[in-house]
């Protein structure tokens, strides 16, 4: 069977937007992200078991109710969520287990669960290497924690990084102006 960190540009370095990556979605279908050119993205690590669990999952979806909309130019928002175990094994659960949780927050269909991944270390998936290249963090480059957000225009670029500790809505301005392009 396929892992999620053997799908997607092996090589990240040479990749030129997000549209360039190939993922597993949570059923273990292969996606690829170009299917969100022309939308802004919030691409975000989650997990069921974070003390910031709550506030993301009804703030992004919360943001997703608001701005998916297609009133803006090109499309609305999208939001493309990552489980990742990586942090205090606060994501435990099976796909199936995950995809049930999830649904308590967001009914199905809001937005878009891939497969387990991890975001940090020699196996991180590369789409979460590429991101970390283009959008650094404070002090070191590694995702620190749940729910460490990145914002991407309809370029595919990212160019907004949040930590776990910022909440969904206070990136409101920044997907606003990127909706708005």
């Amino acid at each position: 069977m396929t892992s999620a960190e053997d799908i997607g540009n092996a090589d990240y370095k040479s990749a030129t937007s997000i549209y360039d990556f190939t993922v597993l979605d949570i059923d273990g279908n292969q996606v690829s992200l170009e299917k969100y050119r022309n939308h802004v993205c919030i691409i975000v690590n989650v997990a069921s078991k974070c003390g910031y669990t709550h506030v993301n999952y009804t703030q992004l979806v919360d943001l997703y109710d608001r701005f998916e909309s297609k009133l803006f130019l090109f499309q609305g928002l999208k939001i493309l969520a990552f489980p990742c175990n990586q942090f205090m094994s606060q994501e435990p659960g099976t796909s199936e287990e995950i995809k049930c949780f999830i649904s308590g927050y967001k009914g199905d269909g809001k937005f878009d669960v891939f497969s387990k991944i991890n975001v940090n270390g020699e196996d991180a998936h590369p789409l979460w290497k590429y991101l970390k290249e283009k959008q650094g963090g404070l002090l070191i480059d590694a995702i620190k924690w749940n729910f460490t957000k990145f914002v991407i225009n309809k370029q595919g670029q990212p160019v907004e990084r949040s930590a776990a500790n910022v909440n969904p809505f206070d990136m409101e301005k920044t997907i606003v102006k990127y909706l708005n392009e």
